[in-house]
């Protein structure tokens, strides 16, 4: 029996347009965020009956987790793993302040992601170890049920890119929108994508 797996990303927060590096900060969820984590809720229990949910340790993470454990009746459990990549320096600064300041180092995060260390950060093989770790044991612990995983944009990113067995080279080929929804299946040790950025839940909140 499969193993399912409903992979979420949080809800809108600030720092999204214009683009800052919120990595670690703690960043309410948005107006829009709060609506976007109900719709998801509800997205959610009308799809699937979920055993657990896991969520980063990030307050936007929980509070979006929260409201699809409570709409579905279940625990909401925080997994440290789950929390989003560390930018150290960079964090919230804005793209374009890091683009001016840092050129060459910028650069090589938008196209060659996989080979960026972070400056007194975290580099994506060293969130990909962390978050590997955290999936294996979910897999373990829920053989055959359903949970749901709430994290962050790179995150998810790092998660989808191991499930199709591509390399972190790839990491700007994933998109994930806020609230965004990525079902997975785990049987007979392989992964199986049944859907990516599925965002059809929040289209009465307009673009």
């Amino acid at each position: 029996m499969a193993t399912r797996i409903i992979l979420v990303r949080h809800g809108h927060v600030d720092g999204i347009q214009p683009e800052r590096f919120r990595g670690r900060a703690e960043i309410p969820l948005s107006t829009l965020g709060e609506k976007q984590r109900l719709l998801t809720a509800a997205r959610v229990k009308q799809s699937a009956a979920p055993e657990m949910v896991f969520t980063s340790s990030l307050g936007r993470c929980i509070a979006t987790g929260e409201s699809i454990a409570s709409a579905c009746d279940v625990s909401s459990q925080i997994l440290p793993e789950l929390c989003d990549i560390d930018y150290g320096a960079w964090q919230w600064k804005t793209h374009d302040e890091v683009r001016q300041n840092a050129p060459d180092a910028f650069s090589t995060w938008k196209k060659h992601p996989d080979q960026m260390q972070m400056p007194e950060g975290e580099s994506l093989q060293q969130v990909l170890v962390r978050v590997t770790q955290a999936l294996g044991k979910i897999l373990r612990e829920y053989e055959g049920k359903t949970v749901v995983m709430v994290s962050h944009d790179s995150v998810n990113r790092v998660l989808i890119l191991h499930m199709l067995g591509l390399p972190l080279s790839k990491y700007w080929a994933i998109k994930q929108d806020p609230c965004c929804i990525n079902e997975v299946e785990f049987a007979d040790g392989a992964f199986q994508i049944k859907s990516i950025n599925e965002t059809w839940h929040l289209s009465q909140l307009g673009s």
